[in-house]
């Protein structure tokens, strides 16, 4: 059933059309030129990302053949989502804490959220409780300064700390045999043939305090029939040994394990599989997403302009007298002239929105941006 779903895949992304016309702030769409531009600009702003050819055989005749699809590798994930999870539990372990003085009416009050969950073991290292330390009372101040003035810096047989012992009379580790001696204790090694190669599960991996953390190979395509960029992760243990889709899925929001995201067939690959965030809503929540930044970036622009303005006129001492008609025409003029957010952005905006869906993979590399 799944092979001929993903052949039905095949033959509808074949026959889609390719994308012309720029669509990106009317309805999340891109094209592929413009996929090539948003790329380019993450590349070049975050060098963690580069292109990638692909094989020849599934190269896309829309793209250039340099850059198929973008990728990067080693991403980590520190724990599980489900260590993010919010139940009603947890809206129950709440409380009320008191910091300050209550009788003077300044105190603050804070809500500590999740006070009945246990610490996990992929948070942290707990170093447990520590125990009050005591207060010293009088007496034992008086016996330790009594303690204390009795220590004398000579030694027993009065020779000072500033006289330095013979030389001579220390032991040489040759005349003991200590370099020849063999410690009981010590674990005999394994012997290991020249020229055989140690397969990764045979390492022991230390436990205790040790964060055994996963990583990531994440790579973006471009969707031709939904006309969005498709994300994809391959997953590896701490000693990089590929994931399960099960052990995948542990890194993936409740809300999208075996939804949203499922494991297909790699575009660029013939034998890859990877899991797949499915594109279907990524248009509908870029086009939001936009909306609400495009609004912000045209209020910066609109005032950088405005500023540019006063200097020029400050700097030349005149300017043209304008009525209040000319006003609302070039207040309107202003807001068609501002080019606002630029399709440059779009795979930066993308990877906040991926973010959301595997909350503990950090895709996201550009936070500071």
């Amino acid at each position: 059933m799944q092979s001929r779903q993903q052949q039905y895949w095949a033959v509808r992304d074949y026959l889609s059309p390719v994308l012309k016309e720029s669509k990106f702030k009317e309805h999340g769409r891109i094209t592929p030129e413009e996929f090539v531009a948003a790329g380019d600009f993450l590349a070049y702003k975050f060098p963690v990302w580069t292109w990638e050819r692909g094989d020849a055989s599934k190269a896309r005749d829309y793209l250039p053949t340099d850059k198929q699809y973008l990728v990067t590798h080693g991403v980590p994930c520190l724990r599980r989502a489900t260590s993010l999870a919010y139940t009603d539990a947890d809206e129950d372990a709440e409380r009320l804490l008191n910091f300050g003085d209550a009788s003077g009416g300044a105190a603050d009050e804070w809500v500590e959220t999740h006070a009945g969950r246990k610490p996990t073991v992929d948070s942290a290292a707990n170093p447990g409780e520590i125990d009050d330390i005591p207060d010293l009372d009088g007496d034992a101040d008086h016996e330790l300064a009594t303690a204390v003035g009795n220590v004398s810096i000579s030694s027993t047989t009065g020779a000072t700390v500033g006289e330095t012992p013979d030389l001579d009379d220390i032991p040489d580790m040759e005349e003991e045999d200590l370099e020849e001696g063999e410690d009981e204790a010590t674990a005999a090694p394994k012997a290991v043939a020249s020229g055989v190669v140690i397969d990764a599960s045979e390492i022991e991996v230390a436990k205790g305090n040790l964060l055994q953390v996963r990583t990531y190979d994440v790579m973006i395509t471009y969707d031709k029939y939904y006309q969005t960029p498709r994300i994809w992760l391959i997953g590896y243990d701490e000693n990089r040994t590929p994931l399960t889709p099960p052990q995948i899925f542990q890194d993936v929001s409740a809300d999208h394990a075996l939804k949203t995201v499922t494991i297909e067939a790699f575009p660029h690959s013939a034998t890859l599989q990877a899991a797949s965030v499915h594109p279907c809503k990524h248009a509908s929540v870029m086009k939001k997403v936009i909306e609400r930044m495009n609004v912000g970036v045209v209020e910066e622009q609109l005032a950088a302009r405005k500023k540019d303005g006063k200097e020029s006129k400050k700097k030349w001492g005149f300017g043209r007298k304008s009525n209040k008609d000319d006003k609302v025409g070039g207040v309107g003029g202003e807001d068609e002239e501002v080019e606002g957010m630029r399709v440059d952005f779009y795979l930066v905006v993308f990877l906040k929105f991926i973010a959301s869906i595997v909350p503990t993979i950090e895709v996201d590399s550009t936070t500071a941006f």
